[in-house]
């Protein structure tokens, strides 16, 4: 490899083995400080280079990329607070073990502590979030120096991406010049050719491995779930690159075990759900305990499980977690990095092993089991009751007056309405994604926000066969980013990408709508405007006001349309709020974001579809469907 100067060298010799370790995208941030860096990727061939502007949506579209495909596309940023911006994402990568690499340029070591302008202390900046962390050396034209940063980056990209994923962090410290201008004498002519450019393929070639249980203690596991007579596998948000839906499937008929499958888990969606007991309405009837014996979280009538097999993160529901550790049943953790992810404390076992082999193997091992009669029909019956009632509900196209909801938030158990028909359509924010999923195309990537989206995707959207990627950032559950990652996982798939956002994250993240454009996404977002933080309805200090109104649901009163026309995005607006609906308008909400998201659907380009709601009365709304599903299913109280 022959160079201009030290820095050139070093900088493409980083590069190259980033693209022999696999890497194929790149997303760089503009600055000085990081010209070597940049300029030794745009050269690459077989490098994808995307270009943002903003550091925070960078490291984002970065981990959004790497949860749709498993795999690492590494970030590079200039000196100073732009490494700083990065930190969000980290965490979240952290949390939710996404793939991440940070390559952060830096000032050389004499001008650190030295007050000279955007110089920061990098080292170790992210703490113990990283996987892996190293402050390079000085670029150095040498043999040894150069074979130790091959090395280097081969061991970071595995670690982003081993059993354990998650960030990693290279600090990578450069002195002028930063450009590809010549320096006699530089780069010797007699370096060692594999130090300089490099073996065949990576230079270290790490082969990755996968922990599982030794024959004696599978065969121990096999007798376990063979002997309970009510057992459940309950599939939480997956780490990419997801859980196999095959594999959870060959255990479910191994041993007649329904499964209760989060919406991000990979197992709500897709053909397996023609033949397996994929359970999706949970998030609306399960509780603590109500009544019952030895805990039982419903109505005495309600079986609950003797054994839980738990794949993946904690799961959406706070109501299935709840739940879970009400049963004082025996649950089996598997997690292959043998950490724990289970908030209530109340497994009681760790099984250290990668999930989908696990669920293969223990398959073949497992059967005849004989599960108690009609446990299966329990939970899908029961999923059939909530489906009803929602169904009524939208049939119905009415919304009852808050007189039907009692302090307790309760209305009728047979999920009619006690009160006053005040007129209003019935529809809410749960809708919103139930008229998305229902007309998402097959394929597809849907990416939702935290706060009430995700959660109504959770209760209101259930199983279905269509191949649907369902995706959002549930590491530490911030509203931060959503735009940037939704983008950067569309970027990595062919498969049409709807994203649904709140107003704040929208807000929060609108730098993250320069991508469309600028690495090419096209994307239909879904815009719930509540106008505010509606999820604090859910919280106690609604009843407190002031200070709940100014501080905590901080209505904005914005419309978004000229954010479309600032990002280029055909637009379009649903009202749903009864006292802003047009006089004389009689067309159902529902029918009517049915039509605007079909047509952005079917057309060219980036949309956006803003759809006004009302916070308050979607929880009420929320209240009132859950005691009707309640009743539906316990018989009530």
């Amino acid at each position: 490899m022959t160079a201009p100067n030290r820095n050139t060298l070093w900088a493409r010799a980083l590069v190259d083995e980033l693209v022999a370790a696999g890497v194929d995208a790149v997303v760089v941030s503009p600055g000085s400080r990081s010209t070597p860096l940049t300029t030794a990727a745009a050269r690459a061939d077989d490098l994808h280079v995307f270009s943002q502007l903003d550091e925070r949506s960078a490291a984002y579209f970065a981990l959004g990329r790497a949860r749709r495909t498993g795999e690492v596309t590494p970030l590079i940023c200039t000196s100073g607070t732009a490494a700083a911006n990065y930190h969000p994402a980290v965490m979240e990568a952290d949390n939710a073990r996404v793939p991440l690499l940070a390559l952060t340029a830096d000032r050389p070591p004499e001008l650190r502590d030295s007050g000279a302008n955007q110089t920061a202390d990098q080292e170790k900046l992210y703490g113990d979030a990283v996987r892996y962390y190293k402050d390079l050396p000085e670029p150095a034209a040498a043999d040894r120096a150069l074979r130790s940063l091959r090395t280097t980056v081969a061991r970071a990209v595995a670690a982003a991406e081993g059993t354990d994923a998650g960030p990693v962090h290279l600090n990578v410290p450069f002195a002028k010049p930063l450009e590809p201008t010549p320096a006699p004498g530089d780069v010797p002519d007699d370096l060692d050719p594999v130090a300089a450019s490099g073996r065949e393929g990576p230079y270290v070639d790490v082969t990755p491995g996968a922990p599982e249980p030794g024959d004696d203690e599978l065969r121990r596991l096999a007798r376990d779930l063979g002997d309970a007579d009510r057992g459940l596998i309950v599939a939480g948000p997956a780490d990419p690159p997801g859980l196999d839906a095959e594999a959870v499937t060959a255990l479910s008929h191994a041993t007649g075990f329904p499964i209760v499958a989060d919406p991000l888990s990979g197992v709500r969606f897709g053909g397996h759900t023609r033949v397996a007991p994929v359970i999706g309405a949970y998030d609306a009837y399960l509780s603590e305990p109500l009544a019952g014996d030895g805990g039982s979280a419903a109505a005495s009538s309600w079986d609950d499980p003797e054994l839980v097999v738990r794949l993946g993160a904690s799961p959406t529901s706070k109501r299935l977690r709840k739940y879970l550790a009400s049963t004082g049943a025996d649950q089996y953790q598997v997690d292959p990095a043998g950490r724990w992810r289970e908030s209530e404390f109340a497994a009681t076992d760790l099984v250290v092993a990668e999930p989908n082999r696990l669920c293969a193997r223990l398959s073949r091992l497992a059967g005849g089991g004989d599960p108690a009669p009609g446990w299966r029909a329990q939970w899908e019956e029961a999923d059939r009751a909530a489906r009803a009632v929602h169904a009524r509900e939208r049939d119905t196209d009415r919304a009852v007056d808050d007189s039907a909801v009692d302090g307790e938030g309760r209305g009728s158990p047979d999920g009619t309405a006690e009160g006053v028909d005040d007129g209003s359509p019935a529809f809410h924010e749960g809708d919103v994604l139930r008229v998305v999923a229902d007309g998402l195309p097959d394929p597809a990537t849907l990416f939702v926000s935290n706060s009430m989206p995700v959660r109504d995707l959770d209760r209101f959207v259930g199983p279905s066969t269509a191949s649907v990627t369902a995706l959002g950032n549930r590491g530490v559950s911030g509203i931060d980013g959503i735009v940037s990652a939704a983008l950067g996982a569309g970027s990595a798939t062919t498969d049409d990408l709807t994203l649904v956002v709140g107003d704040i994250a929208l807000y929060h993240d609108s730098n993250g709508l320069l991508a469309i454009d600028r690495c090419d996404v096209d994307v239909t977002v879904v815009l719930v405007n509540n106008d505010g933080g509606g999820i604090f309805h859910m919280l106690p200090i609604e009843s407190f006001d002031p200070p709940f109104t100014g501080q905590f649901k901080t209505p904005h009163g914005m419309g978004f349309e000229p954010m479309a026309d600032l990002h280029g995005l055909s637009y379009a607006r649903v009202e749903a709020r009864p006292d802003e609906r047009p006089e004389g308008d009689s067309e159902p909400v529902a029918e009517e974001l049915s039509a605007a998201y079909a047509a952005a659907r079917d057309a060219d380009g980036s949309h956006l579809i803003e759809v006004r709601v009302d916070a308050e009365a979607s929880h009420r709304t929320r209240d009132r469907l859950e005691a009707a599903v309640e009743g539906a299913v316990h018989g009530g109280d």
